[in-house]
């Protein structure tokens, strides 16, 4: 169940700018990571209703939720390129994407971030940090990124879908679903697909 228990924890309360960050994108092969850092507003009662985990809701309850969120949170938002991921891999592109959505907020006293790891230089993201396992599902502020992360990158995958209608990113995402394989085995590799992951590897190596 989702709650302010942790942003209450860790200063909220005492005026502390307490940030709950989400990424989206880990998983696909092509398209960029993107995170959302999250500060909830003074007045709860202004957040619009439904807020849940990303995953668990509809493409359209979430694009109902986004702008909402937009309009009474503060909230800033950072990408790590397809190119970034090749050179760096997904994790530390992961954190890069989040450390810019911190500094395009604005900085935070602390980050709750959702995972399970963190980066090992302890002032990379600007502040303490705390991972919590499935937090996009239980921490209100770390929901409330995953909704407003999830409708950028996926706004941003239709948007480039237009110049690459093949691959079918407009519904997939960027996902290896068995459309966007047959794409790749059939048209190859574009500039937006990650080289670095296994599939997408392959077809390189094999239209080389």
């Amino acid at each position: 169940m989702l709650d302010l228990a942790l942003e209450t924890e860790y200063g909220r309360s005492r005026g502390l700018r307490v940030a709950g960050v989400d990424e989206v994108g880990r998983g696909p092969l092509a398209g960029p990571v993107v995170a959302c850092a999250v500060i909830l507003p003074d007045d709860i009662s202004r957040l619009p209703a439904g807020i849940t985990d990303s995953k668990a809701l509809s493409a359209k309850k979430r694009e109902w939720l986004a702008p909402q969120l937009q309009e009474v949170c503060r909230y800033g938002l950072g990408y790590a390129s397809v190119e970034e991921i090749d050179q760096i891999n997904i994790l530390q592109a992961t954190f890069l994407a989040m450390q810019r959505a911190l500094t395009a907020l604005g900085g935070a006293d602390f980050a709750l971030v959702d995972g399970n790891q963190l980066p090992k230089d302890k002032n990379f993201f600007g502040c303490p940090a705390r991972t919590i396992v499935g937090g996009d599902a239980k921490v209100l502020s770390i929901s409330a990124a995953s909704v407003i992360a999830k409708v950028e990158r996926d706004t941003y995958m239709k948007r480039i879908a237009l110049d690459h209608p093949a691959y079918g990113w407009a519904s997939n995402a960027g996902y290896g679903s068995a459309a966007h394989m047959a794409a790749l085995k059939e048209h190859g590799v574009t500039e937006h697909h990650r080289r670095s992951f296994a599939p997408v590897t392959a077809l390189v190596t094999e239209f080389a």
